[in-house]
């Protein structure tokens, strides 16, 4: 599709307006929410969405693992339609579901998108991802959830947790990954999730399309934000950035120990080398807690 940009505004070739999209490349329990809300305060006639319905977590990643994109197709088809009907400048959506199951849809209809690539420390986005699991499984989250049921059953009938992936990804079926403890499944999951959002950028070409952001430090520097938005070329409501959006609290804190470390390096020593190239490159080498995980 040829396009020309006006005034950060986007059009065809035929002068019809497109709106611009953003999507999101990020594991759960970084800071996706806090960004929709920046998005909403901030930038002019934008559509920020974090989890819209349908927000494709659930069976969409167990149909994502058995490469069945006809179904994940048919359900992102009424995404796109609830999209394309907004009148805004700019959507976007701030939805860690989009590379665990409809990045590869969803860049076939947006083949324009602009790209947020939102990383954390995976110590910290494993023991948050696994206290809002242990929450979801307690008695007083079942009677709050009444739209969302954690779990669902696959076409064996077998039950996943809706936000994870399904744990039969080929990264845990290393002889010495079989056996991980609920924490260093998540951790092997942020291994899986930062090596696709690697292949999304190279296989798509969308490297220059992407604005990297480090979670929770960059989403609170006014200066990286200002960057960020010029990168995206949207407009602003003010001169100034107003840091403001909902934090997806967990009720648990996200407290670390030695043993979680260790947990950690015992996934990073034991993964196959081919996840592990990414990490010893950018941004992941800027990061200073990469000097602290094992990598072969």
């Amino acid at each position: 599709m040829e396009v020309c940009l006006l005034k950060n505004l986007m059009f065809n070739k035929k002068g019809d307006f497109i709106m611009k999209k953003i999507f999101v490349l990020a594991s759960g329990r970084s800071g996706t929410k806090f960004l929709s809300g920046l998005f909403k305060h901030n930038v002019i006639k934008c559509v920020s969405k974090h989890e819209p319905r349908p927000d494709m977590f659930g069976r969409p990643i167990n149909w994502f693992k058995n490469r069945k994109l006809d179904k994940i197709e048919e359900v992102f088809l009424y995404k796109k339609k609830k999209i394309d009907n907004y009148n805004a400048d700019v959507y976007i959506e701030t939805n860690h579901a989009f590379l665990k199951s409809f990045s590869d849809i969803a860049i076939k209809y947006y083949p324009d998108m602009k790209i947020i690539h939102l990383i954390r420390n995976p110590i910290k986005v494993a023991r948050s991802e696994l206290n809002r699991q242990i929450w979801c499984d307690s008695f007083h989250m079942k009677l709050l959830i009444a739209r969302y049921r954690p779990y669902y059953k696959d076409e064996e009938g077998v039950k996943h947790f809706r936000w994870a992936l399904t744990w039969n990804e080929n990264i845990f079926k290393y002889e010495n990954l079989k056996n991980l403890t609920p924490y260093q499944k998540y951790i092997a999951q942020w291994i899986e999730i930062e090596n696709r959002a690697m292949k999304f950028l190279k296989k798509y070409h969308k490297s220059n399309d992407c604005f990297t952001l480090h979670a929770p430090n960059d989403l609170n520097n006014i200066d990286v934000l200002n960057d960020m938005f010029s990168f995206l070329n949207v407009k602003l409501k003010n001169g100034n950035i107003i840091i403001k959006g909902k934090r997806n609290k967990n009720k648990r804190k996200t407290i670390i120990t030695n043993e979680e470390k260790e947990q950690c390096n015992y996934v990073f020593e034991n993964v196959s080398n081919r996840y592990l190239e990414i990490f010893k490159k950018e941004p992941y080498c800027n990061f200073d807690w990469i000097n602290d995980i094992s990598l072969n």
